[in-house]
């Protein structure tokens, strides 16, 4: 499939990659009308996630559609980019699903592991839970950023075992070469971002080390200044990984997208500061029927921010569109509107 023409152009004043990265993440304060209601959900190891479901406020909304929100790093239910696209897919009449990254929720999780870029295996036990919980429903997976290269790992490990309900996926700004982005995070002019990114990191650890003295020497955590340095001291031996390239190499989900069996939009923009080239399959897109790459000139990291006002984004437009959840209706003049009904 071609790489798709891209309709996202943001106001010229907000076209800048820095804006788009950080603006919304610091002034957009999205909320739901109600609550999601909390799941614990345990796993084989002996560790446990936090689901949170959430549905269509009322019936007549209600279909039997729901959406897989996978989070980025250091991310949660609570990210506003997941709250935005939450809100967005309860609007079009969807049900959805949000969940926590082991460790990332609102309680510590129970081993001295964590969740890593390539950690595919706990999306996979919250998929299957949810199929077996609504067997009827299909199922759309929506990954942002590292929840983004996980979706596309899953996918591409599933192949044609998928579950049937998986009808469509969305990843967005996803660092698919993990090597490749790290690199670029590297660079000084990518400094603050870093610093933004490993702080929560470094308080993982601190934690980490209390709970677990005899396994983690945290001595020089705040020197750490790369994902390189982070990677190669924490993720990848705790993780069993032999090496830091060892765990970029198989984490990635540029290797797994060619086995994806499922209609699948990558969104990234070309400005993103935190991709490098090799994270945009152009090649693949361009033999594969079913991956589509979507790659605005224009959006930074999760931004695609196209209005001032903030209530709605052209990225929450666009997964509601891929989606086949009947968004167009919903949107007016960048705001939502009440419809009587929408298809399921």
């Amino acid at each position: 499939m071609p790489i798709l023409k891209s309709s996202f152009t943001p106001p010229r004043p907000l076209s800048a990659a820095s804006l788009q990265t950080i603006m919304p993440a610091l002034l957009r304060k999205p909320s739901l009308r109600e609550r999601p209601h909390k799941e614990i959900l345990e796993l084989a190891d002996g560790d446990f996630l936090e689901l949170f479901w959430s549905r269509p406020t009322t019936q007549e909304q209600t279909g039997s559609q729901l959406a897989i929100l996978t989070h980025g790093l250091e991310g949660s239910h609570q990210s506003a980019y997941i709250v935005g696209l939450t809100r967005a897919l309860l609007h079009a009449g969807c049900s959805v699903l949000t969940w926590n990254m082991r460790g990332c929720g609102e309680e510590r999780n129970r081993l001295r592991t964590w969740y890593h870029s390539g950690k595919s295996d706990d999306l996979r036990a919250v998929v299957n839970h949810a199929v077996t919980k609504f067997p009827n429903h299909s199922l759309s997976l929506i990954g942002i950023s590292v929840g983004g290269n996980i979706v596309c790992k899953y996918l591409g490990e599933e192949g044609a075992c998928a579950p049937s309900n998986i009808t469509r996926a969305v990843a967005v700004s996803a660092p698919l070469d993990l090597e490749g982005s790290a690199k670029v995070l590297s660079h000084p002019s990518r400094s603050l971002y870093m610093r933004y990114l490993l702080k929560p990191l470094r308080a993982r650890m601190r934690e980490k080390a209390q709970r677990f003295p005899d396994y983690f020497d945290i001595s020089g955590l705040e020197s750490i200044r790369t994902f390189y340095e982070f990677d190669i001291r924490f993720t990848a031996p705790t993780h069993g990984f032999k090496s830091v390239h060892h765990y970029w190499e198989s984490s990635s989900g540029i290797h797994f997208i060619p086995h994806i069996t499922v209609p699948t939009l990558l969104v990234s923009a070309l400005d993103d500061p935190f991709l490098s080239p090799t994270c945009f399959p152009k090649s693949l897109a361009n033999s594969s029927q079913l991956i589509h790459l979507e790659t605005p000139q224009h959006g930074g990291h999760v931004g695609f921010v196209d209005s001032f006002r903030l209530k709605t984004t052209w990225l929450e437009r666009r997964v509601v569109e891929w989606c086949k959840v009947r968004g167009e209706e919903i949107f007016a003049n960048g705001d939502y509107v009440v419809v009587p009904s929408l298809r399921s």
